[in-house]
């Protein structure tokens, strides 16, 4: 298999929507779930959520990377500047605590593969490339925030952030733990080293 890459621009849009299919990925998120509030997550519905990603790659802001195996869409990984995610923003938020409107970082923090296409590496490749994305557009560090499979079997929907082995295989370190949850991060000085 031979992947290559497209981050997410208003001509990739009907591809998107293609890949995410009826369900709008997980659950009808249509990877929105960290950019909105949780109420205002609830209220916008599936059709509002789907609003709010169309909205962000219709005025450029390319929020994710989409690979296609041929001309067809097998993957999709969420990527931008952490500012852009209201709920990391929070003073609750679940790992790396708030942030202030002046961080340079960016994150990584939500792959969609469909069922057939999984366990091919595509997850993988679009972390990678997720990676170069953002530090090709100046973030000073990505971070992840996914979950640690070691011991024990989870399901698949649980997986969305990625695996904490995928992480550290890419080069990532873990900087904080609270509870289960890791949370890793690439700084841009370790990337260009390596």
């Amino acid at each position: 298999m031979s992947l290559t890459y497209s981050s997410a621009t208003p001509d990739r849009w009907d591809d998107l929507a293609s890949l995410f299919g009826p369900n709008g990925a997980y659950s009808n998120c249509w990877c929105t779930w960290w950019i909105l509030p949780s109420r205002q997550w609830s209220e916008a519905g599936t059709a509002g959520r789907e609003r709010v990603l169309h909205e962000l790659i219709r005025d450029g802001a390319e929020p994710g990377i989409l690979a296609y195996d041929g001309t067809v869409p097998v993957g999709w990984v969420a990527v931008g500047p952490r500012v852009r995610y209201t709920r990391m923003m929070s003073p609750r938020a679940t790992v790396n605590g708030p942030l202030d409107r002046e961080d340079p970082g960016w994150v990584v923090n939500c792959f969609f593969i469909p069922r057939g296409q999984r366990r091919r590496g595509i997850a993988r490749g679009l972390l990678d490339e997720a990676v170069r994305f953002a530090f090709d557009r100046g973030a000073t560090y990505v971070a992840g925030h996914p979950i640690d499979t070691s011991g024990e079997n989870r399901a698949s929907a649980d997986l969305y952030v990625g695996t904490l082995s995928m992480f550290l295989d890419a080069g990532f370190t873990e900087v904080e733990r609270r509870g289960t949850r890791p949370a890793v991060r690439l700084d841009r000085t370790s990337y260009m080293m390596s």
